[in-house]
């Protein structure tokens, strides 16, 4: 009766059928292009529905993927408008980059976000201008002037501090801010005090969100050194150095520092040394 053929001693058994080496970057690709549809597909106005409470967009026009809000409400004040421009590929790694364009009447500022769960990166920041227009936010209250800003980056974390959940500490920034034709009505009755410069070097953070920055003038009636240091923990502020006035110096302004020479003498230079002390 015939039998079937037995296998060959020492014959190998046929390799399993290889995986396409092309399967995970098609998997990626379809994935990708699924969550692009779902992003793109998403009105502007689902917006609000992702913002923490004391945030809210208005006037939303386009989409969550490119989209515009005509008026941001931070805590029920106006914080101006802003368009967005959502990158697909870090949305794979539930990271949310986009460039951002915001405007507060005519203060402007471009930059590119990144966003997760455990904070935000700002980087190539600048703009500028008046700083008048950032009264409702309570910047500058009662000053005028000109400013322009330019950060490489600024680095920010989510709730780090365990006595405050949800708290927002900026742990790092470097660049440089720049005011021009500085005035306040509360000093020399208001006339200009020229321009200054404030530098955030690499490092001038600390972990614990202090900051360090140098100040100096730009040139106008004052010439100005000094030193700022922010306690974040304390939100508190402590300007150190020295100022002088200049030929151009207004009589009104020689004669405020005629009076703060009643609390801190002239040194060997004839600058005033001078510490304020502010709460932020």
């Amino acid at each position: 009766m015939p039998t079937s053929a037995s296998p060959r001693r020492g014959a190998k058994a046929a390799p399993p059928p290889r995986r396409s080496r092309y399967v995970g970057p098609l998997v990626l690709m379809v994935g990708l292009a699924v969550l692009t549809v779902v992003v793109v597909a998403l009105p502007a106005s689902m917006l609000n529905r992702m913002l923490p409470p004391q945030v809210r967009a208005e006037d939303l026009s386009g989409s969550v993927w490119h989209g515009s809000a005509g008026r941001l409400l931070v805590n029920s004040q106006d914080a101006g408008a802003i368009e967005w421009h959502i990158h697909p590929w870090p949305l794979l790694t539930l990271t949310v980059a986009a460039d951002v364009h915001w405007v507060k009447i005519g203060f402007v500022a471009d930059t590119n976000v990144e966003v997760d769960r455990h904070g935000a990166t700002v980087r190539n920041l600048v703009g500028g201008g008046p700083i008048e227009d950032l009264r409702d936010l309570g910047i500058g209250s009662g000053w005028r002037g000109t400013s322009q800003f330019k950060f490489s980056e600024v680095r920010i974390t989510f709730g780090d501090n365990p006595g405050s959940p949800g708290a927002v500490s900026v742990r790092s920034a470097v660049g440089d801010l720049d005011v021009v034709d500085l005035s306040s009505p509360q000093i020399a009755g208001g006339a200009d005090l020229g321009g200054y410069a404030l530098r955030l070097a690499n490092g001038a953070i600390t972990p614990d969100a202090d900051a360090t920055a140098e100040l100096s003038d730009t040139g106008g009636p004052l010439e100005v050194k000094a030193t700022i240091h922010f306690s974040a923990k304390e939100r508190t502020g402590l300007l150190s150095g020295t100022l002088e006035e200049r030929p151009e110096a207004s009589a009104a302004l020689r004669r405020e520092l005629d009076n703060l020479t009643q609390l801190h003498a002239r040194d060997a230079e004839g600058r005033i040394p001078v510490e304020l002390e502010f709460t932020l």
